[in-house]
């Protein structure tokens, strides 16, 4: 059996072997090739001489074709290749083709298997430069492949950014550019990927060169689609960050979860019908993290977001939950305005920024309910475009929210909603329980259970932060973060973080957690000596003024959330420098934001950073300011 491949450089082997010599002979491989592709592996003598030997008389044509014919049977075998009469054809299975194998994996929709099959164009380099109709037959072979390789290709990086594997979209997003250099639908795949790193300004100037490249080189307009994406880019959050601030850590081991969820957004997104998914894992699992990735693809699709998170301290607060998520950027979301008077007017008289958007609202009176009105709010938003809402920690939430929300879910039924809420195990809460059960009978959604990494997991996040390192030491990584950890990814994060930064994992010792405790219930004398000394690291590569407000907000915080300026105050910071501070805490995983103000995103953390990291002189001046 002959072998070859040909999307990329053609290589053919005979039987796993090199290939002869003469078999490699330019119109032989051409005619093997030619043959391979074409209907019924057959062609007439007539019509591979003048594909292959144009210009030669047509005896010394046949005498070429003959010798050809020769070779290609003595590496067949008799039975492979007949040429009766006027006919020269291939039995079925004597050459096997890497594009057939190629069009198997399309079928199976498998475009993991089918990517690396895709090294470049098809027969790339090969020609028959005096035989014009060989060219024609390439050159539509070539255009073929292209757009199936460039299809794959993109699916592939598609499927991986849905993930949330970045790094996995890297290589197929590169090869299909390669391919094509002038693929819109390339062009999108590389800004999407950018910006779900966050990094908006190097999305937007690739935009703008794409502009630059097509400007001289085709006259089309470019696509809207395209223009849509980069407006919504433009329209996204931009981090205010110091240049030494680390690449954030992918999102490692929440595949399904990420895909489960996204498979929700996309069918209330289309469906026309609200979907509730519910995030359940124990502290320092990413809960937070993941519905992160989901708000961040859900603005690259058209839609618009609102976030909150809970509190402790709101569940002795009626209605905190809705009156966050009025104050929660509800105000800006397109459609709003679309709502009634009365449900504008009760919103007015809550929030001063609704008021200052719809002043007549606010000065007629309003006996709607808040949680009435933030219904009819929604139901407009959502009829201009489909809206995520997402409420993190609900498990927090006071009871008066946790009835306006189900009865939310009730009467937006019809509408493109998709609520994301996270919750823990530990302190459950009752009524997310009863919520949960509902979810598959009376509620469209899906509850998605991320739990701690496992070994491949943490090979990937020691791969990661340690890029240099041997398979066997990254193992040696993995396994000693594994007992340290429990593989829990807040934890695993910051002691491969700090490994990176140059901590010596031996020099520490212990193992967490103890049996039957939680990272909700440990305290920092119960961590291993790696986490706290990685903590530590950690906190010692922040930039001055991120740290000086993190230790304000460690000696401030409490149960509650903690106001931007109050933050600002204990750190003798304000203005951009304030912003600054905040931003790289949040991108850093330190601390947690959403509109009423931020919080650590774990009790142990800011324990260790206050019982560590603060002096008593420091604690006593943070609390006067």
């Amino acid at each position: 059996m002959i072998q070859i491949r040909a999307l990329g450089p053609l290589e053919v082997r005979v039987d796993g072997a090199d290939a002869p010599d003469d078999l490699l002979w330019t119109r032989n491989i051409a005619l093997l090739l030619y043959l391979a592709r074409a209907p019924a592996h057959r062609c007439t003598r007539d019509h591979a001489i003048g594909l292959l030997w144009p210009e030669k008389d047509q005896e010394k044509a046949r005498g070429s074709l003959r010798e050809a014919l020769h070779v290609l049977r003595r590496c067949l075998g008799e039975a492979h290749l007949r040429a009766e009469a006027d006919q020269v054809q291939l039995a079925a299975g004597a050459v096997q083709l890497d594009t057939d194998r190629f069009d198997q994996l399309i079928a199976h929709q498998d475009w993991a298997g089918a990517a690396p099959l895709v090294t470049g164009p098809f027969a790339e380099g090969f020609a028959l430069p005096d035989s014009s109709a060989f060219e024609d037959w390439l050159l539509a072979e070539r255009s073929h492949w292209r757009g199936r390789s460039m299809d794959v290709l993109l699916r592939h990086a598609e499927q991986r950014l849905d993930a949330g594997d970045l790094l996995g979209a890297d290589d197929p997003l590169r090869r299909a550019l390669d391919l094509d250099p002038q693929s819109e639908r390339a062009l999108r795949a590389i800004m999407r990927r950018l910006a779900l790193a966050e990094d908006h300004s190097a999305a937007l100037k690739l935009y703008e060169a794409f502009l630059a490249l097509i400007a001289h080189e085709r006259s089309a307009p470019i696509e809207p689609e395209t223009q849509q994406l980069a407006e919504r880019i433009r329209r996204g959050r931009r981090w205010k960050l110091p240049r030494a601030v680390a690449p954030r850590v992918p999102l490692i081991g929440r595949e399904r979860e990420l895909a489960a969820i996204l498979t929700q957004w996309r069918e209330v997104r289309s469906g026309g019908r609200l979907g509730l998914a519910v995030i359940e894992a124990d502290p320092g699992i990413g809960k937070t993290r993941l519905a992160e990735e989901v708000i961040a693809r859900v603005a690259l699709e058209a839609g618009a977001s609102v976030a909150t998170r809970a509190v402790p301290a709101d569940q002795h607060q009626h209605l905190s939950g809705i009156i966050a998520l009025v104050r929660g950027g509800l105000v800006d979301v397109p459609g709003v305005a679309a709502a009634p008077v009365a449900a504008l007017g009760a919103l007015a008289h809550e929030s001063s920024e609704w008021a200052e958007r719809f002043p007549a609202a606010a000065g007629s009176p309003s006996a709607q309910s808040l949680s009435a009105a933030v219904t009819e709010v929604l139901r407009s938003a959502s009829a201009e475009q489909p809206l995520l809402l997402v409420v993190d920690d609900a498990h927090w939430l006071d009871n008066a929210s946790l009835d306006a929300l189900e009865i939310m879910i009730r009467d937006l039924a019809r509408s493109r909603l998709l609520f994301v809420v996270t919750t823990t195990r530990e302190p459950g809460n009752p009524r997310i329980a009863e919520l949960m059960a509902r979810i598959g009978r009376e509620v469209p959604g899906v509850v998605v259970t991320p739990g701690a990494f496992d070994e491949e997991d943490l090979r990937v996040l020691a791969r990661w932060s340690m890029p240099r390192y041997t398979a066997d030491q990254v193992n040696r990584l993995a396994r000693r973060v594994a007992a340290d950890s429990a593989g829990i990814p807040l934890l695993a994060v910051e002691i491969c973080r700090a490994v990176a930064q140059g901590m010596d994992v031996d020099s520490t010792s212990g193992a967490w957690p103890r049996p039957l405790e939680t990272l909700g219930q440990t305290m920092p004398g119960d961590l291993p000596e790696s986490i706290v000394a990685a903590i530590r690291v950690q906190f010692n590569c922040l930039s001055t003024q991120a740290a000086a407000a993190l230790r304000a907000a460690a000696v401030l915080g409490g149960d509650g959330r903690l106001a931007a300026a109050r933050i600002g105050r204990g750190a003798r910071l304000d203005g951009p420098a304030l912003d600054a501070a905040l931003d790289e805490l949040e991108w850093r995983s330190w601390l947690a934001a959403d509109a009423q103000g931020y919080t650590f995103v774990a009790r142990v953390v800011r324990e260790v950073v206050d019982r560590d990291m603060v002096t008593e002189g420091e604690r006593q001046r943070i609390k006067e300011a």
